[in-house]
Order: C-alpha cells, then sequence, then structure tokens
C-alpha cells in the first residue's frame, strides 16, 4: 500500500493576507505540516503541494516537498472547492505511474496536529468496516441540543434540534470538523471529488481543542503560536 499526504494552499487569503508564508514559531508556516507529514513514517509515497503561488511552491520546495505543477487559476478561485484540488494532484500523480492507495490531506493551516493524531486516523481508516474517509473533530463546547439557536420567519430562535435539555451531559455528542487531518481511501476520493465528501462513509477521530486552532485571522495565527510555544515548553512538539 502506497500512502501521500497532500497539502493545498492557495495564495489569496483574505482572512490573513499570505498566512501560508507567514513565519510560525519562525518557519513558513506551510513547511510546518511539510515537515510533518515527512517525519510520518506511515507517509511512503511523498509529499506532494497543490499551489497556484509561485512563492508557496518555492518555500514548498525549499521544505522538502514536491510540487509537480502551479495550480489551474479555475481552481484557485475564493469559492473553488477543495476536493477536485485534490483529486486533480492525485490523478496528475497516478498519469506519471504512481500506484497510490491511501491519501492524507493535511490542511496547512493547522500546524498543531501530531503524529499521535494521524496514527489514530490511521488505525481507523484500517478498521475491519473500512470508512472510505477518516477525519479529525473536536468537542467545540457547542451543541445544538442545547446551546445552538436558530431563527424563525417570526425573528424569534428556538434550539436547532430537540426540545430542550436542563444540562449539557444530557445532550447527545456531537463534534466540529477542525479540518487537520483528512485520510482518504483512493477510489473514495474520486467519488467525492464528483459527488460530495458526505457522500462517501466517514469516521472521524477526536482530537483536543487545543490542537483544533483553524488560523484564517490574525487572532487564529496568535492564538496557534501560544499553544504551540506551550507545547515545546511542556516537552511535546507539534508535530
Amino acid at each position: 500500500m502506497t500512502t501521500i499526504a497532500t497539502i493545498c494552499a492557495r495564495g489569496g487569503s483574505k482572512g490573513l493576507p499570505r498566512k501560508n508564508v507567514l513565519p510560525f514559531l519562525g518557519t513558513p508556516l506551510i513547511a510546518h505540516s511539510i515537515a510533518f507529514a515527512r517525519a510520518h513514517p506511515a507517509i511512503d509515497g511523498g509529499v506532494f503541494v497543490s499551489t497556484d503561488d509561485p512563492d508557496i511552491a518555492r518555500i514548498a520546495r525549499d521544505a522538502g516537498a514536491t510540487v509537480p505543477y502551479l495550480r489551474p487559476a479555475e481552481m484557485a478561485r475564493d469559492d473553488s472547492p477543495k476536493l477536485p484540488v485534490i483529486e486533480h494532484l492525485v490523478a496528475h500523480l497516478e498519469a506519471q505511474g504512481r500506484v497510490i492507495d491511501c491519501v492524507v490531506d493535511l490542511q496547512p493551516t493547522s500546524p498543531l496536529r501530531t503524529a499521535a493524531d494521524l496514527d489514530g486516523c490511521l488505525q481507523r481508516w484500517a478498521a475491519a468496516d473500512a470508512p472510505g474517509l477518516v477525519l479529525t473533530v473536536f468537542d467545540s463546547g457547542l451543541n445544538p441540543y442545547f446551546n445552538l439557536v436558530e431563527p424563525a420567519a417570526d425573528g424569534s430562535v428556538a434550539l436547532s434540534k430537540g426540545g430542550g435539555l436542563g444540562r449539557r451531559q444530557s445532550a447527545p455528542p456531537v463534534w466540529a470538523l477542525n479540518g487537520s487531518i483528512y485520510v482518504w481511501r483512493r477510489q473514495a476520493l474520486a467519488h467525492a471529488a464528483q459527488h460530495g465528501m458526505w457522500s462517501v462513509r466517514v469516521a472521524a477521530h477526536p482530537m483536543p481543542a487545543s490542537r483544533s486552532v483553524d488560523i484564517d485571522t490574525a487572532d487564529d495565527f496568535a492564538l496557534a503560536q501560544w499553544w504551540a510555544a506551550r507545547q515545546l515548553a511542556e516537552g511535546q512538539t507539534p508535530r
């Protein structure tokens, strides 16, 4: 079985301009995900970056990733969905003769993941019930049965689900996607690229909120650096 890592990074970012190349603990942000993938023994088929930006491509190559091409402009718009971008990259590699069984997609704006997080995803991926995708989630503290409300036509609000519970612990467990890790079966990825992520069987691997920061704003960036520095001070490492 061959497992590759993919990392998708557009040059444009409205929330935090140039976020993928901003120094994160002294190293360009995208380089942290590249180093993580290169260090994990399960990723034996290479680390590949899809980007439309020459500067990101240069930094990615310097960090040890392969950037086989600059992404077509029609796949680099603000509204471009991600799954066709990953499928485009994987299909390009297969056209060169590579055989790919497993695709580990890493979000470059989630630098706090650890090897144990990916280990957990891969163990779930290899389970007997064989999900097409394993993704990472976390407990956000919000629950549609307890404290998530939605507006009605008359301007009032009501709980999104259920009739109301007196304590959060009584609510069914729910998870929020953190976007950090996606582990795909090759054929499931091809199907989802056409029909959407939820068209395949999905399983989840929980991560703590402290490793689930997704950088989209300057505040997110500062928070993620704080958590990363704390991990290092405690003898841990985000990678």
